[in-house]
């Protein structure tokens, strides 16, 4: 009797030991975050809703809503000049008279329900909650803004308004991007599904630019994991090829060439060359990472670097995702990280 007590209270410690070591410290319980109610805009909406009848109106009501937003908007993202521009009313009118315009418009409306917008909202405002929980002291956008970018910008960050162009997200075969000529490996992530993880990574980018005068490949490819890592931190429930936009056949190469990856990564010195054309080639867009091969997924740099993360973030349990986020040294990381695949 007495052993089978001793069996089970040791079975018991053993369970909670378990449990305590495998806790992932990257866990938030957003219920008890509190923050400001995020307001949620519709720009495209209140943009198309301008006529040659009632656009004196209408801007002012804009420029009321949406203050200097609107005027970045103007001039950066549909390039048609502010508001002080002597031909504004000609320029905005013709672009919501355009019928390639409109054309966009209605295949917003068609592609976004507003359930789809309310999931989006949602799923924006729990990664809020978590970026507060892990940086108090960094501003939280007051807007969440939808607008129609004229196909320049996916996401934007601009003082207080976090802004989505949700033309960029029509789906992977929509008229416009055939239009456009826009290669496939572009259109297959321009799907509404990754509109969450592309706000945040660009809210990151934004909080966190990447502004260091330095340029070897081992300072991008830390940077990058760094992003990638606080984006699972933000939005855990987001599958790993939707944070870093791969396929599941491309994630799949990378955890069976993991070794090989990493050894041409090492070798040569090649994470300290500062050559610009090396660094594009294995952190930028593409098809494929032509320095290595066709089955190479795009930018494999930056899955390097965010495997080299999690191996510094298991190994330095006392590092917080701040001072992660604020740690410049990439040097220090990838020696602290200890990784070796």
């Amino acid at each position: 009797m007495l052993q089978n007590t001793i069996k089970a209270s040791l079975l018991l410690f053993i369970f909670f030991l378990f449990c305590t070591c495998s806790h992932d410290r990257m866990e938030v319980d957003i219920e008890t975050v509190s923050i400001p109610q995020i307001k949620f805009q519709r720009l495209e909406k209140d943009v198309f809703s301008i006529t040659k009848d009632n656009i004196v109106q209408k801007t002012a009501e804009i420029k009321k809503n949406y203050g200097m937003f609107y005027e970045r908007y103007l001039c950066s993202f549909i390039d048609r000049g502010g508001t002080m521009d002597s031909l504004y009313e000609q320029n905005l009118l013709g672009f919501v008279n355009d019928k390639d315009m409109k054309g966009v418009f209605d295949l917003i409306s068609k592609t976004f329900s507003a359930d789809d917008l309310k999931k989006m909202q949602a799923q924006i405002t729990d990664g809020a909650k978590r970026f507060h929980y892990f940086f108090p002291k960094r501003k939280l956008p007051i807007y969440l803004t939808t607008c129609m970018s004229g196909f320049n910008y996916s996401v934007a960050n601009s003082d207080s308004t976090l802004a989505i162009g949700l033309d960029m997200y029509l789906g992977k075969d929509a008229p416009f991007y055939k239009m456009l000529e826009l290669p496939e490996y572009r259109t297959r992530v321009m799907t509404k599904t990754y509109i969450p993880n592309d706000m945040i990574r660009g809210w990151l980018l934004n909080d966190f630019d990447n502004d260091a005068a330095i340029n070897t490949l081992v300072h991008h490819t830390i940077f990058y994991g760094k992003i990638y890592f606080a984006v699972k931190a933000l939005m855990p429930e987001a599958e790993d090829s939707m944070i870093i936009g791969y396929t599941s056949k491309q994630m799949q190469y990378c955890k069976e060439n993991e070794k090989n990856l990493w050894g041409y990564m090492a070798e040569k010195n090649r994470l300290y060359e500062n050559n610009m054309r090396t660094v594009q080639e294995l952190t930028g867009e593409g098809p494929f990472t032509s320095a290595i091969s066709k089955e190479c997924p795009p930018g494999i740099a930056k899955w390097i670097g965010w495997q080299i993360v999690k191996s510094y973030m298991d190994k330095n349990e006392d590092v917080t995702l701040e001072e992660l986020m604020n740690e410049k040294d990439a040097q220090k990381i990838l020696s602290k990280s200890k990784y070796r695949p």
